[in-house]
């Protein structure tokens, strides 16, 4: 049985999730020991994420998945994380405070909040505009 592109993706996914449920179960510190490295190299990780990002839009567009499909998804997993966050909302709370502080916050985002604005332009053009 041969994988589609979007199916690898998907396999990818799941194998990563996997491990990091049962290294997390086994020992939580190793997973955090692997994240700090990669967050290490914030800049490099940025770049690698942005550019793996754009292929795995690439192929999911390729493959009939439409951006509305995406931001539907999107909202599914917002949620998700919601459930997830929602344990730790006085620390995330406290973080988001610090990073209010920062007055060059939206400098510092000027890439990540350009990508949304570009999405969420995309995303109602294709809603109500297709």
């Amino acid at each position: 049985m041969g994988l589609t592109v979007v199916e690898i993706m998907a396999l990818i996914f799941l194998l990563v999730a996997a491990v990091k449920i049962v290294v997390i179960l086994v020992n939580p510190k190793s997973w955090f020991e692997l994240t700090k490295q990669i967050w290490l190299y914030p800049g490099l990780t940025m770049i690698i994420s942005l550019a793996l990002a754009i292929l795995s839009l690439f192929y999911l567009l390729d493959n009939g998945v439409t951006v509305v499909d995406l931001f539907a998804v999107m909202l599914f997993v917002s949620f998700l994380a919601a459930v997830g966050v929602a344990i730790y909302s006085k620390e995330v709370m406290k973080i988001a405070e610090k990073l209010m502080k920062d007055k060059k916050l939206v400098q510092k985002s000027w890439l990540y909040i350009t990508i949304w604005i570009v999405l969420v332009i995309w995303g109602f053009k294709e809603l109500f505009f297709p």
